[in-house]
């Protein structure tokens, strides 16, 4: 009986040790709110964010913000910083390169990109990635190009593209689609147009390879369910095995070697916690989302996500009491104009990838 015993631990012990040849590949998505320097920008809209603005924003919160940035991205990596971090709200070069200088996450030795846009504001999208974990090979950032001509002037889409350990190639698309600003109805025009933008983009991409690596994250000002992302990007919800399958087969999906390409969201049809990453007027909706290719969802890919690791990042300490319309809501930097000291009004997603070398 003991012999037993000792040979079922022994096989246990065995299965739960790492896949050779197998590593963890981690991606995050942050709106990281209003991440603007001190200096004023003649071109931009950015007079609030100024130690004479409304907001009094000074070197000393900047620096206070950079740290709390720094902690969000350290505690969302768990044993090591994600690969990957798209990044919305950003204003220029200079915050990020202190962002990666002048904090703790100068030991990760992350690399950036960013685009230089139109925004009214200022405001830019920025991909980070880990020199070690993906080889960067060119980047571009596409503007959005709209049909009317009464449109917001919004954030360009950054593309970059580079290769994983695999040797993989990897498209990765970060995107802040325009505002709702002046009513959600009367703005949605210009987020159709960032969708067919965005499409036309993945679609391009399928036309020179057949089976894409493709993945889009970012700020959609729109949730899973609305027409710019259900319909014109055509993002799916992500099919969920039934718990009734007896079959241990792992599930392939289709290919894209066709005419078509396939994109799973994988923030649509599930009801996570908290119920939305951001929290307006005591409503939670999933403005941010994480968007692929179908051929990173294939279990036959060297490169696959890990299921069910899609989720919003919540730890305790991005959240605060709702004093005003109860429950919680993420621990902002402002609050209406009221400082905070938080970290942002978005919270986070991240996603977990299985790299096979």
């Amino acid at each position: 009986m003991v012999r037993i015993l000792t040979m079922t631990f022994c096989m246990w012990a065995l299965l739960s040790l790492p896949t050779q040849g197998q590593t963890g590949f981690r991606v995050m998505s942050y709106n990281v709110e209003n991440l603007f320097d001190t200096e004023d920008d003649p071109l931009t809209a950015d007079n609030d964010f100024l130690p004479s603005g409304n907001r009094h924003w000074t070197p000393g919160r900047l620096y206070h913000k950079l740290q709390q940035l720094a902690k969000v991205i350290t505690a969302a990596g768990e044993w090591s910083t994600p690969a990957l971090i798209g990044l919305c709200e950003v204003e220029n070069d200079s915050v990020l390169a202190r962002l990666l200088h002048a904090t703790p996450l100068r030991r990760q030795h992350y690399r950036y990109c960013m685009t230089h846009g139109q925004d009214t504001r200022g405001i830019n999208v920025a991909l980070l990635y880990q020199r070690d974990q993906f080889r960067y090979l060119g980047h571009a950032e596409h503007p959005v190009r709209f049909a009317r001509k009464q449109h917001k002037q919004t954030r360009n889409i950054l593309h970059v593209w580079g290769e994983v350990i695999t040797g993989d190639r990897l498209d990765v698309l970060v995107c802040h689609f325009p505002s709702r600003y002046g009513g959600e109805k009367e703005s949605e025009p210009d987020r159709l147009d960032a969708a067919r933008t965005l499409r036309t983009l993945c679609d391009s991409l399928h036309s020179l390879r057949p089976s894409p690596h493709i993945l889009i994250m970012g700020d959609f000002n729109d949730t899973p369910d609305d027409t710019s992302i259900r319909e014109i990007l055509d993002a799916r919800p992500f099919p969920i095995p039934c718990p009734s399958d007896s079959s241990s087969m792992p599930i392939r999906f289709q290919t894209d070697a066709g005419p078509s390409l396939r994109l799973y969201n994988l923030f649509a049809g599930n009801r996570p916690t908290p119920p939305g990453s951001h929290k307006y007027q005591g409503e939670w909706s999933q403005l941010d989302q994480i968007i692929l290719s179908s051929s990173l969802a294939d279990t036959a890919s060297r490169m696959q996500l890990i299921p069910g690791s899609a989720r919003i990042f919540s730890p305790p300490f991005l959240l605060i009491t709702d004093k005003t319309w109860r429950g919680q809501r993420p621990f902002r930097t402002y609050h209406g104009f009221k400082y905070e000291g938080g970290y942002s009004d978005h919270l986070p997603l991240i996603v977990d990838f299985r790299l096979w070398k």
